[in-house]
């Protein structure tokens, strides 16, 4: 049986060309730059699901997330990733493709650097979470997130997405 851990990564350069392969967690332990996806989910009433992840969670346990989410796999495009990741992470079938945004490169100064694509896609179904990876989770309308920014305890690379969305959206709409 294998594990998240064992999952096969593209490791990248810095500027997102493959220049090998790696279980993910030998590039977590090894701080071995790879590929993530992040999609914010909106339902009908333009409210984000939010979550927090489980304590068993290989990055990040426990914390709070914006995103639905993870690594792309090797040799996976971000788009097919993208869609993947979202239904799995909110347990349904059948969503449409989300929509890609921007694409930065997450690093914290500390080992832990990935190439992150920025998406979002509407989910108009009921969400069924996987246990195994979501300890809680809500739509939240986008002023309670803002307000809960300071209370909760967030994941970096979400936040960091989350702050380059909002320059995104208002470069957009200026």
């Amino acid at each position: 049986m294998t594990t998240p851990a064992d999952e096969i990564l593209d490791i990248v350069d810095e500027n997102d060309q493959v220049i090998g392969r790696s279980p993910r967690g030998e590039a977590y332990a090894k701080g071995l730059r790879h590929r993530c996806v992040f999609i914010q989910a909106k339902d009908a009433d333009d409210r984000l699901f939010v979550h927090r992840r489980t304590p068993t969670k290989l990055v990040f346990p426990s914390l709070y997330d914006m995103f639905v989410g993870g690594v792309v796999g090797a040799g996976e495009s971000y788009d097919t990733a993208a869609l993947r990741e979202a239904e799995e992470e909110l347990g349904v079938t059948g969503l449409p493709a989300p929509r890609f945004l921007f694409k930065f490169l997450y690093d914290n100064g500390a080992g832990q650097s990935w190439w992150s694509a920025v998406y979002e896609v509407r989910c108009e179904l009921p969400v069924r979470p996987q246990a195994e990876e979501v300890a809680w989770h809500d739509f939240l309308p986008e002023a309670e997130v803002e307000r809960r920014l300071g209370e909760w305890e967030w994941v970096p690379d979400g936040l960091a997405a989350y702050g380059r969305l909002k320059e995104h959206r208002s470069r957009a709409s200026g």
